[in-house]
């Protein structure tokens, strides 16, 4: 059967076409060529940051600023030196604001009368610091010292001037020789030793001639020997000569 002997090519049946194609096709569509160029493109890039900006911000004001004062001011109805000085805080109070302002105000300063022009700024500064001076100045200066006039008083202001000369003795050194000697009479005199006999008597609370009370006289002091201050410390001036101190005195001298 030479039909039957023959090799024929063998056909594909429709639907084995079908699926090849199909696969084909899924294929090409599955992997596409991309060239080298075209790749590179698709990649998209990160973006740069931007540049830091530089912001200044302005100095912060306080919230508060304190208003300067103003050199002059109109007298109102009502005003007072005191009222003024309190309102615009007068360096010295009223009394700095008036020695600012005498001239214009007057001897009076209770009364001031509308419209006035007052200075309240650098003039009424400038009192104040005057005012401020005076007041120091015035401190500074140490008060009299007030002595009794008595032998306690006399005593203690003879030590002053001792003190200051810097003649030696002590309180009860100088009370137990006058006790002794005078017995606290500042007009005591003693007639009747021979210093009396030779005309220049013992006289005073310390009983001092008066050659002796003229060569030993602290300047200061009186210069009449029965002046109880000027007696006592012409007496320790002799004494601290002599004896070291009128301390060291316990008899007739």
């Amino acid at each position: 059967m030479p039909g039957l002997g023959k090799h024929r090519r063998p056909k594909q049946r429709p639907i084995a076409r079908k699926l090849a194609f199909a696969g084909t096709g899924g294929a090409a569509l599955a992997l596409p060529l991309i060239s080298a160029t075209t790749a590179g493109a698709a990649v998209t890039q990160p973006a740069a940051a931007p540049a830091a900006k530089t912001v200044t911000l302005a100095a912060a004001k306080p919230a508060v600023e304190k208003a300067a004062l103003p050199l002059s001011y109109s007298v109102t109805v009502g005003d007072t030196l005191s009222k003024i000085a309190a309102e615009h805080a007068v360096n010295g109070g009223w009394q700095a604001l008036y020695e600012a302002n005498r001239s214009a105000i007057g001897s009076n300063p209770s009364i001031i009368r509308p419209g006035l022009k007052l200075s309240i700024g650098a003039a009424a500064k400038a009192a104040a610091a005057k005012a401020t001076g005076v007041k120091a100045a015035a401190a500074a200066v140490k008060p009299a010292t007030t002595y009794a006039n008595n032998l306690d008083g006399w005593i203690r202001q003879s030590l002053d001037i001792m003190a200051r000369h810097g003649i030696p003795g002590s309180y009860n050194g100088i009370h137990r020789n006058v006790m002794r000697e005078s017995s606290g009479n500042p007009m005591a005199i003693n007639n009747w030793d021979s210093n009396a006999a030779a005309g220049i008597p013992s006289k005073g609370l310390l009983q001092v001639i008066d050659p002796t009370f003229r060569a030993y006289h602290v300047p200061g002091t009186s210069l009449d020997s029965y002046d109880p201050v000027a007696n006592i410390t012409a007496a320790c001036n002799y004494a601290a000569a002599r004896y070291g101190s009128i301390d060291n005195v316990n008899g007739a001298y």
